[in-house]
């Protein structure tokens, strides 16, 4: 019975002795284990930045090219509008230029006791200014000053000058100032 008495305390003891270091012997694996992954983490991260990077690169590259596509696309746009908008414009040689734009649709000719302003249509004028000769210096009535030219570039009229529009009346266009009325240039017989 000694022997068997002795036999389990050496047991134990080795039990004892032992659980500890395989413990520590796990944990140690366990450290190994998650410097590896940590590592392989912090190069999954680094591939990932360098993927971002290049992705990036690629985008600002494919935007660059973009634009300058898109610049030289508008380029020739403008060049072609350009070229619309010198054939599109007002003939002061061509009697009927004014057919067919929209802003003299319901333009049916000079009516007695009525101007006509394209995009407006006719409206009623005093008896004293029917058939009247506007002339630079001249007062335009507040009454006919809200018919401005909406297009003044299809006339070849240069910019308005601030305080002033130009305005129809009759079938002249007048640059009148607004606070005033006071007519600066007239271009005559425009219709």
């Amino acid at each position: 019975m000694k022997t068997l008495v002795k036999a389990a305390a050496v047991a134990i003891g080795l039990i004892t002795v032992s659980t500890p270091l395989a413990a520590e012997a796990q944990s140690r694996q366990d450290r190994r284990e998650w410097r590896e992954d940590r590592r392989e983490s912090r190069q999954d991260r680094r591939d990932y930045r360098r993927d971002n990077r290049q992705d990036r690169r690629e985008w600002r590259r494919d935007r660059r090219e973009d634009r300058r596509d898109w610049r030289r696309e508008n380029r020739h746009d403008r060049r072609d509008f350009r070229h619309d908008r010198r054939a599109d414009r007002w003939d002061r040689n061509n009697r009927d230029w004014w057919r067919g734009r929209a802003d003299f649709r319901d333009y049916r000719g000079a009516r007695r006791g009525y101007y006509y302003a394209p995009s407006y249509g006719y409206y009623r004028v005093e008896p004293r200014y029917y058939g009247y000769r506007w002339q630079r210096g001249h007062t335009l009535p507040y009454a006919y000053r809200s018919y401005y030219v909406r297009d003044p570039y299809f006339y070849g009229l240069r910019p308005a000058p601030r305080g002033h529009r130009w305005v129809h009346a009759n079938n002249d266009i007048v640059l009148v100032a607004l606070a005033t009325g006071l007519i600066a240039d007239i271009v005559l017989n425009v219709y």
